[in-house]
């Protein structure tokens, strides 16, 4: 299955439409190996961690098997809301084209609105197992002709006691379906609950965990918003001004237009991706090895190929589509026993998935403010200084004294080597900033939350209690710091007022939960 193309895998037009406007240049391990067995009609197990790309690789083949008839022909079960309505929110986009109709259903939103659009009708429903039981009792959703049944995460739906749900929901589905059960892990109730309900034949795919090891190299992640993404990657390289960088992009679309607007405003780059011959790609890789290109723009699938010791820095332009991209993108830097550091540019739609690759990598992930045009003043200032400083201490500046004392007699040389700075200054910075700090630094608000780790509280858990009590879109929500007997939260401005009026006083864990603004940032 290795470079294999997503256009290989017989899937329907309109889904590979979807796929390339999604921007995934190939498919993910678990997805070469299971859209085959799916588009084959097969019943099959995906043993498979989060944050491997498992939604495209049942939504793809799904997707390219329902036709729309306003009947509902999958259901897919999941064990929370929070990933309801993220299964939901990727089916949608791959099914884009094909104009089908999705409906995530879940406890905390009203049943009588979700009642409504089942009836208007509705091709895939992804849901939590207790609402879909709900619904199947009242007779508001109708699973006698489904094609698809799909358990994600059947593993964590176990482990909080859905699995006598699950067998009602399993048995009130039409018995012809064709069953995916997706899990990190394989207890024994899975294999009980594979042995009763899918067909003999059943395929098990399992991909093998990789060591996700990201010890030598430091993380940082940029919030910022997506207008402003190139700005801010500007910024970054004008202060940190990297020896040699690996940006990555999504797309080759995305490589093409980064690169053209990088050397627009002067820096030394070139892109590479699967579009471009093997020539082109070598002849890029060598220059980028010798040292005489600075910065290379690549896809995840062009960089297979970067075998290079001296990558200072990796910044993620734009997020890759799973985990293990995310940890083969930044193994760049840190090699040889170097140290290496790894940025990520992240809108506040991408945080759950940044926190996901936290969590998959055992390892943290500091936020950094985005710098000001005061910093980058601050370190040109300093280069400037420091190549004058060089230059006199090399003592080769001698044919141009004669310059300097023409220049004397009709101007101060204090303002003649101003003037000299100025002209050197210019040349090294590369973007025309027009703002000191960019709005995206400063959009979010710290809240003060009474609860902590006594409480037994995690992120997840957090936000899900928001989404339900506030309505609110949590993806937009920015760090959480959770101390012991307390938690900070950043939240955008406009969530300040919602947030305090509808959450603030609600019991949690156990608790009456107080929100206040928060005095200072610790």
């Amino acid at each position: 299955m290795e470079n294999i193309k997503f256009n290989e895998l017989q899937l329907h037009t309109k889904v590979l439409q979807a796929i390339d406007a999604m921007g995934f240049e190939e498919p993910s391990q678990i997805q070469a190996e299971a859209i085959p067995v799916v588009l084959e009609g097969h019943d099959m197990i995906g043993q498979a961690q989060t944050g491997t790309g498992k939604t495209l690789a049942f939504g793809a083949p799904v997707v390219s098997g329902i036709e729309k008839d306003n009947k509902t022909s999958a259901l897919v079960l999941t064990p929370t809301r929070e990933l309801a309505i993220q299964v939901n929110d990727e089916l949608s986009r791959i099914a884009k084209f094909k104009r089908l109709q999705l409906l995530p259903v879940y406890g905390g939103q009203p049943i009588e609105r979700q009642i409504k659009a089942l009836r208007r009708g509705v091709e895939i429903v992804v849901g939590t197992p207790g609402r879909i039981l709900d619904h199947i009792k009242r007779n508001t959703i109708d699973l006698s002709e489904i094609k698809f049944l799909i358990l994600d995460e059947a593993d964590e739906m176990l482990n909080m006691g859905f699995i006598d749900d699950i067998e009602e929901i399993i048995k009130a589905s039409n018995s012809e379906r064709q069953t995916l059960l997706f899990s990190a892990t394989m207890p024994d109730q899975i294999k009980r609950l594979a042995s009763k309900y899918m067909k003999k034949d059943v395929k098990h795919i399992k991909i093998v965990k990789s060591a996700l090891t990201v010890e030598k190299i430091k993380q940082h992640y940029y919030e910022v918003k997506a207008k402003d993404r190139f700005e801010s990657l500007c910024r970054i390289l004008d202060v940190d001004e990297p020896s040699s960088a690996i940006v990555f992009c999504k797309t080759k679309k995305g490589v093409d237009e980064l690169v053209e607007s990088m050397q627009s405003r002067g820096y030394n780059v070139e892109g590479m991706h699967g579009d471009m011959n093997q020539n082109q790609r070598l002849n890029t890789l060598r220059k980028f090895k010798e040292g005489t290109l600075d910065y290379l723009v690549a896809t995840d699938v062009a960089a297979r190929g970067i075998d290079v010791d001296d990558v200072s820095h990796v910044i993620n332009y734009e997020l890759p589509q799973d985990i293990e991209s995310y940890v083969h993108r930044i193994g760049r830097t840190g090699r040889a026993n170097k140290e290496g550091t790894a940025y990520s540019l992240v809108t506040p739609r991408e945080y759950m998935f940044l926190k996901q690759i936290e969590k998959a990598t055992k390892s943290k992930i500091k936020r950094k403010e985005i710098p000001t045009v005061d910093e980058i003043f601050e370190t040109k200032y300093k280069n400037i200084i420091k190549n004058i400083k060089q230059t006199l201490e090399e003592d080769d500046y001698k044919n141009f004294i004669p310059v300097a004392t023409e220049l004397d007699e009709e101007y101060n040389l204090v303002d003649v080597a101003a003037a000299l700075m100025k002209m050197m200054f210019e040349k090294e910075l590369s973007f025309d900033y027009s703002e000191n700090a960019l709005a995206s630094t400063n959009g979010n608000v710290r809240l003060f939350l009474s609860v902590g780790r006594i409480d037994r509280i995690s992120p997840k858990t957090l936000l899900q209690f928001m989404r339900t009590n506030s309505g609110l879109d949590v993806g937009e929500i920015g760090d959480i710091d959770i101390f012991d007997k307390f938690t900070f939260m950043d939240v955008p401005e406009k969530f300040v007022t919602p947030i305090i009026d509808k959450v603030s006083g609600k019991r949690f864990q156990g608790r009456k939960l107080n929100i206040e603004v928060a005095k200072s940032k610790k």
